[in-house]
């Protein structure tokens, strides 16, 4: 039996709530298979191909090239055999709660049908109404109720959140003002990349209590050690800088104080350890910050870690970051060492509950062979303490210190 089904626009990532389509690589009539591209967005943090998570023949295409896209838009329908695939292969671009709603709707017995909204959702008749009056789109809600079904209370939760933001947004709002009164003046529009950013920094400042540690590390021995791989990998065109050193330190001071690689949930009552360590690098781009994350930084050795900071910072500089490169962070390093000064107060990263700020290193006044490296550790006070913030510093300032440790 030929089933017409729906294909949405995924969650894109950290930070990307929109996305312009450049390109769209099907057309109506044409037969397709589950993976295939079907369209290309580009945004202001990346590029990004959109699978088919299914066969089928496009029967629809209901978005333009160079249409502005936000989470949950219908981008086209596709007449298929089957009313889902029974796996679905995940992608960079694909967010697990499309993983749920396949497995949503393979569910036939009788007791569950009613539960089924055409589009596949697994909700309550209530549920689906209530929605409904609110103007609520439900795949964007991910359910906790058995099966994945969204229950009133996962509603409610969404809408809750939704009016905060609301709220966080109207509270900074700035008068407009007639500068020109005064003298003459420039406007320019923020580019997209750093109003969204704005967005998620203010609502980080306003939500999470920060406390900020600081520390000068002593790095002379590690500087040399440095320099001395230096000349070794530059036989291989890798640019190596201070910065995988520093990448590996974290990730031993985390397995030493596992808070610091945690983040918390449900309304701040659970604490969830990841005993993974996937580390966020800030890069600062022309159009604005942006946070690639580096996979498995415990896992991989100093060589590694130059060769992909190499090329996720190319990436980000020249926006062909994939949503994939964004997600997933355990722990995030904002390195202003190349630009100067000495400590700042980075602002937390969420989910995470750290974020560590490195300055310019910076040589004695009395030894000038001893350089210092300055570091600022920002942390989420509702998980960790005062004691835990400054046991970190000094556990990361010894490996720092002792640079065979990192080895």
């Amino acid at each position: 039996m030929k089933k017409i089904k729906k294909i949405l626009l995924p969650d894109l990532g950290e930070g990307i709530d929109t996305a312009i389509v450049s390109e769209i690589a099907v057309s109506k009539g044409k037969k397709i298979n589950k993976d295939d591209i079907i369209i290309v967005l580009e945004s202001e943090k990346a590029s990004m191909e959109i699978p088919s998570e299914l066969n089928g023949v496009v029967k629809n295409i209901n978005i333009k090239k160079g249409q502005e896209l936000n989470i949950g838009d219908l981008l086209l329908t596709i007449e298929t055999e089957d009313v889902v695939e029974k796996e679905v292969k995940k992608t960079p671009i694909v967010k697990e709660h499309l993983q749920q709603k396949t497995t949503k709707l393979e569910k036939t017995k009788p007791e569950t049908k009613n539960l089924l909204s055409n589009n596949g959702t697994y909700a309550s008749p209530g549920v689906r109404k209530l929605a409904r009056e609110l103007d609520i789109n439900l795949n964007i809600i991910s359910g906790s109720g058995n099966k994945g079904r969204i229950t009133k209370e996962d509603l409610h939760g969404f809408i809750k959140t939704q009016m905060y933001a609301r709220k966080i947004t109207s509270t900074h709002l700035e008068p407009d003002v007639d500068f020109s009164q005064w003298g003459d003046i420039d406007v320019k529009k923020l580019t997209k990349i750093k109003t969204i950013t704005g967005k998620r920094l203010s609502k980080a400042w306003q939500t999470i209590p920060h406390v900020t540690q600081f520390i000068e590390s002593d790095i002379t021995s590690l500087d040399l050690l440095r320099k001395k791989e230096k000349s070794k990998l530059s036989k291989k065109d890798i640019k190596l800088t201070m910065m995988p050193y520093i990448m590996k330190a974290a990730v031993y001071t985390l397995k030493e104080h596992p808070v610091f690689n945690s983040s918390i949930q449900n309304n701040a009552t659970n604490i969830v350890f990841k005993k993974y360590y996937h580390i966020g690098v800030a890069v600062d781009t022309k159009d604005g910050l942006v946070v690639p994350v580096i996979k498995d930084v415990d896992k991989k050795n100093i060589e590694e870690l130059s060769k992909e900071l190499m090329v996720i910072s190319d990436k980000a500089r020249n926006k062909k970051l994939t949503p994939a490169d964004l997600k997933g962070g355990t722990f995030t390093i904002s390195n202003l060492g190349g630009i100067g000064g000495s400590f700042f107060t980075p602002i937390i990263n969420p989910p995470e509950v750290a974020i560590l700020g490195v300055s310019r290193m910076k040589s004695e006044e009395v030894n000038k062979k001893k350089l210092t490296l300055p570091l600022s550790l920002s942390y989420d006070h509702r998980v960790v303490d005062g004691a835990a913030g400054a046991a970190f510093m000094v556990s990361l300032s010894s490996f720092l210190n002792n640079p065979q440790k990192l080895k």
